[in-house]
């Protein structure tokens, strides 16, 4: 029985990053750049009021600190003015926020500093140089690394492209992942099951868990398990994807059809791996360019777990991330768990947290079997027992890998 940490190993042994491409910066967020974007321009790209006022030259406010200073104002400058101005000793031009300061002012009063008035302006406090102004190049210089290669572009670094005046960027696309079920019992969500038929849950739930991981997925659905019929359909699959899933092809009779399928394409190692649930699962790499190809159990609530524990690592380490691993966080125990001897457990739970002292507390869901889909879909994480452990008390502090919360 091959360890869970040497099975993903394999796994992540086989990452492959998609080369990148370039993209609006409107269809960037969230993946990575690929590129030190380098500003070719100032940000700001000229000095400008930071709030509604008026343009002067510091010197001139000062004497606000015991008398009230009265200035002329000469004119008046709308943001996005193109018109140059100059400002004389002893001036005011009255600013809108945003708009370019003319030559020689060094400074804004703010409107509250003053009485408002548009011909003579009463100064009642002094402002400092540089005081409400944003300065040429503050916030980023000519030549400055605006984004850094390895950075998710989320909204700020979308802003700051458009800032700078990029409308594309370099980015690593997401990884293309495919989804497959397996199974002469399952007909799809718009048909009604006859005798003895399921509904495919597998392709549906795997194909929302490798999108929440950050791929994008292509949800083939059921396919034949008629040997000519799957090959033909995996080595389609092979071309378009950097990871292939297969669920329902790890047990029973159907995993050694399934690898016999596609023994032309590679070799799909088969094996127990130490943990519960999902032991039993296979991985290869197949077609020419060696594309990394799991089969999961067919149980949905099993291959929801071998995915989140094999396959949503491998999608993340293609994304570039530098920890492709969920949180982990230590919690104490609300209800006593078991766990299969010599298998590493992944229980659900409900990570809560107390508000008193702020220590994780987790209680264990779906106890009873490993087939209950609905307790997974309350949980928000699952509860790791060691392989060496079978029994875990109440109070006990146990590891828990935090699962995106919902809502």
């Amino acid at each position: 029985m091959r360890s869970v940490d040497e099975q993903l190993a394999r796994a992540l042994a086989a990452a492959v990053r998609p080369a990148p491409v370039r993209v609006a910066i409107s269809e960037a967020q969230g993946l990575l750049c690929a590129e030190e974007v380098v500003a070719e321009r100032a940000l700001p790209g000229f000095d400008q009021a930071a709030v509604d006022g008026y343009a002067v030259r510091s010197v001139d406010t000062q004497a606000a600190g015991s008398d009230p200073v009265v200035l002329p104002v000469v004119g008046e400058i709308a943001s996005g003015s193109r018109q140059p101005r100059r400002l004389q000793p002893g001036q005011a031009v009255r600013v809108a926020t945003g708009a370019p300061l003319p030559t020689l002012a060094d400074a804004v009063v703010p409107n509250s500093y003053t009485d408002g008035h548009h011909a003579r302006v009463t100064i009642e406090q002094p402002v400092p140089s540089a005081a409400y102004v944003r300065r040429t190049g503050e916030d980023v210089q000519t030549g400055d690394v605006a984004v850094r290669r390895g950075s998710v572009i989320g909204s700020a670094q979308v802003g700051l492209l458009a800032a700078v005046g990029r409308s594309k960027v370099l980015v690593y696309p997401r990884p293309r992942v495919s989804v497959i079920s397996l199974g002469d019992e399952l007909v799809d969500i718009d048909r009604t099951p006859g005798q003895g038929q399921v509904y495919d849950v597998n392709s549906y739930a795997l194909a929302a868990a490798g999108r929440d991981a950050g791929a994008e997925v292509i949800r083939v659905g059921i396919v034949s398990t008629d040997t000519r019929r799957l090959r033909e359909t995996v080595e389609s699959r092979l071309l378009l994807s950097e990871i292939v899933v297969i669920a329902g092809g790890a047990g029973g009779d159907l995993s050694n059809e399934v690898r016999s399928a596609l023994s032309e394409l590679g070799e799909i190692d088969l094996t127990r791996v130490a943990m519960h649930p999902g032991s039993v699962q296979g991985f290869g790499r197949l077609g020419p360019d060696a594309v990394p190809t799991f089969l999961l159990p067919g149980n949905p609530m099993s291959a929801l777990v071998v995915f989140e524990v094999m396959v949503r690592p491998l999608i993340r380490a293609a994304q570039g991330k530098r920890n492709p691993h969920r949180r982990i966080v230590k919690a104490r125990l609300l209800s006593p768990i078991t766990s299969s001897k010599a298998r590493r457990g992944y229980v659900r739970g409900q990570l809560l947290r107390d508000e008193g002292n702020g220590e994780y507390l987790v209680q264990p869901l779906g106890l009873s079997g490993s087939h209950l889909l609905a307790s997974l879909a309350e949980a928000n994480c699952l509860i790791l027992v060691d392989e060496d452990t079978t029994e875990v008390s109440v109070g006990e502090g146990v590891q828990v890998l935090f699962l995106a919360q919902r809502g």
